[in-house]
């Protein structure tokens, strides 16, 4: 059974998860394949998003459970050269049984370059784990 909360700690609208990255050549969207200009990609920044998330609701979960990731709806606005730090900042917006939804900001101190949502499902991994084909 899925119940959201750990040790008493409930799930709750609210919790926050900050994470901080810098752009290195790796994360541009030349490396990643999503574009060719030496400039933070879109699929970093979808990860670094994705991993706020996480962060937010890690200690909140039961032993056995974790998160994972459904949809995601991020508006990237304004690019980011290498060397710049990109703080990225989720809040659990909203609960509905097991999907959690997230609200995401990321900005590099001065300017937002991103925001959007993120929505995940609590599972139980060993479960989730055995559903997946091998090869």
């Amino acid at each position: 059974m899925i119940r959201p909360k750990c040790g008493g700690m409930e799930l709750a609208a609210g919790l926050t998860g900050e994470l901080e990255f810098e752009v290195s050549d790796a994360d541009t969207a030349a490396a990643l394949g999503s574009g060719d200009v030496p400039v933070l990609g879109t699929p970093r920044l979808v990860a670094w998003a994705e991993a706020a998330t996480v962060a937010s609701v890690a200690n909140h979960l039961d032993d056995g459970q974790t998160s994972v990731g459904t949809h995601v709806a991020l508006r990237h606005r304004a690019p980011s050269v290498v060397g710049t730090t990109i703080t990225v900042r989720a809040e659990l917006i909203d609960i509905d049984g097991v999907l959690l939804r997230f609200a995401v900001v990321a900005h590099d101190g001065e300017h937002e370059i991103a925001q959007g949502e993120v929505e995940r499902a609590i599972v139980e991994r060993e479960r989730f784990l055995g559903k997946v084909t091998r090869q």
